[in-house]
């Protein structure tokens, strides 16, 4: 018995990327820093939430290119002189990655207490009907 790829079912024409765009994002998500949340905030809304502790504005990016949102955080260094006896807060640089649907956009982000939070929004969609006219062939 052949097993069919999910991106390769007859009853899904066009969706090719999709078996792709699910192992890219299984990947990008064993890393496991900094730790985030997604949380449904409206019937619309979605909030993510990384834990970035340590980091500031400044030290953080967030860029949407082609329905893929990133951020990105990285520290800048810290002066000389300071000598840790234990140092258990993570200063190291990350990259994170979440893959947009069409039509969800990012509403804004705000930091507050050590959190990072970034609003998307999704536009309900427009139920378009088309009739498709047959010609003789």
């Amino acid at each position: 018995m052949t097993k069919l790829a999910l991106g390769s079912h007859p009853f899904l024409l066009g969706f090719e990327q999709l078996e792709r765009l699910v192992e890219r994002t299984a990947k990008s998500d064993s890393a496991g820093y900094p730790p985030y949340n997604i949380e449904q905030t409206s019937e619309t809304g979605y909030r993510i939430t990384l834990a970035v502790a340590g980091f500031s504005e400044k030290d953080l990016s967030i860029v949407l290119e082609d329905n893929q949102l990133v951020v990105r955080g990285r520290q800048i260094d810290e002066p000389e002189g300071r000598v840790f006896l234990h140092r258990g807060i993570a200063a190291r640089q990350f990259q994170r990655s979440f893959v947009l649907a069409d039509g969800v956009e990012v509403s804004g982000a705000t930091m507050e207490n050590g959190l990072l939070h970034v609003d998307l929004a999704r536009a309900k969609p427009e139920t378009v009907v088309r009739t498709i006219e047959i010609r003789k062939g």
